[in-house]
């Protein structure tokens, strides 16, 4: 009869050393191998391992997922709260783990966890503090003590130049929201069977939807703190205990649950009309979009490049489908480089980062210089003509040159030379309708001159497309 064996939380193996490989990754006598199984073992006795959400840090656990055979998101720097935060409010039932070392969440992270745990947000946070960075060769860290030895402090952490050493749990029970933060210690076995107990009860905390729950575990780094294991277990007890003292800060056990109204998606008309205060929202007709848009659009700044990528964005989530937005220019407020990133999908986005767009909206000569070579095959690439005077070298794309620049002069705007782009865009390739773009400007252009002056432009857009027979001529409403 086997008494004692691996959880099956647990991946048998360590793939990350190779196929079948049953080593582990941390140093002998680390302390995260023990919380590892403490969990694990808590996650099987639970039988929630299959709804369990794992938050991996930066550390020496940035692998965790490895190890856990549970659903992982590989978190930045510090930035595991804010993760678990985005799947909180996605996830209802989910059981949500954020596990973080003492640089993580006491360093980079502090911002983080501090407003994870000031919303109550109902997950369970792991807090392992060794005192040390472990990962990078052992640096100071925030919880690091006073007179302690590291790389980065040779003679030892001084209180007046590098300030003391950070209380976590004394900080966030300052807090009102949480409703259970204790300090615990591997010390000794008596201390494991204490972590045991801290664990189980910050899960079950979780799935009765108390509240934020915040583990402390102070755990040994012999490599780091350079003594054996055993000596590095009694180090721990001698010195970090009596700096942070183990004890149960908070246990609201006996408080009610949470409750409150529980918060429903926001429709695609929803967030227009947050984002447009009381305008009025007209009802959009449904998207025919066949294919998915990667769309860059470039310039200098003042020709209205990111006004233009938001502009479709909106349009696209009138339309019911999925949009991405990311904007990316430099200081200057005129004249600078700048461009916008755009997805429109009929599916959930992973990343708004567009590297091989097929569609290319150039509205200067060095956009077109910096970009052309990217856009994919049969891609689209659309020519501000009335200041770019060079014509498209890529063979296998489709290429439409459009005088924007003097149709919205023109049409008396000037700075609407990016509505002309974005109507050829639009026009040639019925990835939105026009008439959406339509009833968006009075939504989104503050002056009424400008309303008028915009859909002047759409009208003379459309006109010089057809006489160049790039679109229908009855092509008004796509």
């Amino acid at each position: 009869m086997i008494k004692h064996a691996k959880s099956k939380a647990l991946y048998d193996t360590f793939e990350r050393k190779g196929a079948g490989q049953q080593v582990s990754h941390y140093c002998p006598g680390c302390g995260h191998g023990t919380v590892h199984n403490l969990i694990a073992e808590a996650l099987v006795d639970y039988d929630i391992t299959d709804r369990t959400v794992l938050m991996s840090p930066v550390g020496c656990s940035v692998f965790a997922y490895y190890y856990f055979d549970v659903g992982n998101f590989q978190c930045a720097h510090g930035r595991a709260p804010a993760v678990a935060t985005g799947v909180r409010r996605t996830l209802e039932d989910a059981v949500i783990l954020a596990y973080q070392g003492d640089g993580d969440l006491a360093g980079i992270g502090t911002a983080e966890i501090v407003h994870a745990a000031n919303r109550g947000e109902n997950i369970t946070v792991f807090f392992v503090n060794n005192a040390i960075y472990g990962m990078t060769g052992g640096q100071m860290a925030p919880t690091t003590l006073i007179g302690q030895k590291t790389m980065t402090t040779p003679e030892g952490r001084d209180a007046l130049h590098d300030g003391g050493p950070i209380g976590m749990a004394e900080m966030l029970n300052a807090l009102h929201s949480p409703v259970y933060i204790e300090r615990v210690s591997l010390s000794t076995p008596q201390g494991v069977l204490k972590a045991r107990k801290a664990v189980r009860k910050g899960l079950k905390y979780q799935m009765e939807k108390r509240g934020f729950s915040f583990i402390e575990i102070l755990s040994p780094c012999p490599i780091n703190w350079k003594m054996e294991s055993g000596a590095s277990r009694k180090w721990l007890k001698d010195n970090l205990e009596p700096v942070f003292p183990v004890k149960n800060f908070r246990d609201h056990s006996k408080e009610e649950p949470l409750k409150g109204q529980k918060s429903e998606l926001m429709t695609g008309q929803q967030l227009l009309q947050l984002l447009q205060g009381d305008a009025a929202i007209t009802e959009f007709a449904e998207s025919s979009l066949q294919e998915e848009q990667y769309v860059k659009i470039a310039g200098f700044g003042g020709q209205g490049v990111l006004s233009a990528g938001m502009f479709l964005a909106k349009g696209a989530i009138a339309e019911g489908l999925e949009a991405t937005w990311l904007p990316s220019y430099g200081p200057e407020m005129r004249g600078g480089k700048a461009y916008a990133s755009v997805i429109l999908s009929r599916r959930i986005i992973g990343s708004p980062v567009v590297d091989s767009p097929n569609v290319l909206i150039a509205m200067n000569l060095p956009s077109l210089l910096a970009f052309e070579a990217d856009v994919v095959p049969g891609g689209h690439i659309f020519v501000n003509s009335s200041i770019i005077e060079r014509k498209v070298t890529r063979k296998g794309v489709q290429t439409v040159y459009v005088p924007a620049s003097d149709i919205a002069k023109d049409a008396g705007l000037l700075a609407a030379a990016n509505m002309v782009m974005i109507c050829a865009y639009l026009a040639c390739t019925g990835a939105l309708s026009i008439d959406t773009i339509r009833s968006m400007i009075p939504q989104s252009v503050k002056q009424e001159k400008h309303v008028q002056a915009n859909l002047k432009i759409i009208d003379a857009s459309l006109s010089y497309l057809q006489q160049q027979g790039l679109i229908s001529s009855e092509t008004e409403l796509l």
